[in-house]
């Protein structure tokens, strides 16, 4: 079978770590036959680049909407012939349809990575009535997009314990960032609007003010030069930018947190329960099918400062919870967001989409 995978680009983030594992999955069960076709040649997860996948790069250089990429794309389907055009984001998916329409290709439309709809719902709307199959990589992201009626379909981002292997001695990270402290806590997120780093930091400042023990971590790119400033005070609160082997600080955590706005399933939630962490997280989207509150750690209502302090402090002074939470989250990454149970989808996904063609 032959699939076409369409993205943007493979810098780090949550979908792209998404497709590269989908990739590594699909060449490592065989019979499939893969094309990757980025719009940016920004590629940091090189592993890709030894699977010996044909990587295509139609790049944009006038325009954020180049018109010149319709034929681009529409010539590499033309030569490739896929069974199925796979896409992930919604330019890439607008991209594809003539393709789509012209040689009569099912579409599968994996944009909807998030509970936040962009203000362009029209077009998004017409995108996916012109899709085979609208995935969703978690059940509050569908609705919240409202395409629950149309043909779609939840898959899990699958999370593969190979990441973890062989991952540096906790000490040398600590000598690395200058953490002297016996806790540490971490938030792994990219400083935007969608991100609450407000309440992290303002919980942090909280505690900080009462016991020294702890040090707390920001590691994400961004402008983080607001809450840099907010808390120049605060020589525990480290601001790591932009980290590539992310894990193995995250290792380094007693306890993982996310407040939000609004997520479909986290890669960092994700990471830090497969690394037995306890996790505290806002109970909006996705993360209330990822976290089980009060088994692998805590949902906190949005924006709650004096929650976040309240469940931050019962994990830093009990050693035990901690460690309890932290194995029932490794038990959920393995049951329920397996990387296997995410191919194995996929590929079902797949194969009903070129028997209904």
């Amino acid at each position: 079978m032959r699939i076409l995978l369409f993205t943007e680009h493979l810098t780090s983030g949550g979908k792209e770590r998404q497709v590269v594992e989908l990739i590594k999955g699909l060449v490592k069960r065989g019979g499939f036959e893969l094309e990757l076709v980025i719009t940016r040649n920004e590629i940091h997860y090189s592993e890709i680049l030894d699977l010996g996948v044909p990587i295509r790069i139609i790049e944009r250089k006038f325009l954020k909407k180049d018109p010149r990429l319709f034929p681009l794309f529409l010539n590499i389907v033309r030569k490739f012939r896929p069974d199925v055009i796979h896409v992930f984001g919604h330019m890439p998916a607008v991209y594809a349809i003539p393709a789509k329409i012209l040689f009569n290709i099912p579409m599968l439309n994996n944009e909807i990575q998030d509970t936040s709809p962009a203000k362009n719902l029209i077009a998004k709307n017409l995108v996916f009535k012109l899709s085979d199959l609208i995935v969703g990589n978690s059940h509050a992201g569908l609705k919240a997009y409202a395409v629950e009626h149309l043909k779609s379909e939840v898959i899990y981002n699958g999370f593969t314990f190979d990441r973890l292997k062989d991952l540096p001695e906790v000490n040398q990270i600590r000598v690395k960032f200058n953490i002297q402290t016996p806790l540490v806590v971490g938030m792994v997120a990219t400083f935007n609007h969608f991100k609450d780093y407000d309440t992290y930091l303002h919980a942090a400042m909280r505690i900080l003010g009462c016991r020294r023990d702890v040090t707390f971590l920001c590691i994400g790119n961004g402008d983080s030069t607001f809450y840099q400033q907010l808390t120049k005070d605060f020589p525990q609160i480290l601001y790591l930018g932009k980290q590539t082997k992310v894990e193995s600080i995250m290792n380094v955590c007693d306890i993982g947190v996310l407040t939000t706005y609004g997520e479909g399933i986290s890669n960092a939630l994700m990471e830090f329960m497969a690394l037995g962490k306890p996790v505290i997280a806002t109970d909006k989207g996705g993360t209330i099918e990822l976290v089980d509150d009060q088994q692998s750690g805590f949902l906190v209502m949005v924006s709650d400062v004096e929650q976040v302090i309240n469940r931050l402090e019962l994990l830093l002074d009990d050693a035990i919870a901690r460690k309890n939470l932290g194995s029932h989250g490794i038990k959920v990454i393995d049951s329920r967001f397996g990387f296997d149970l995410m191919i194995d989808k996929f590929i079902s996904a797949y194969q009903r989409l070129v028997r209904h063609q």
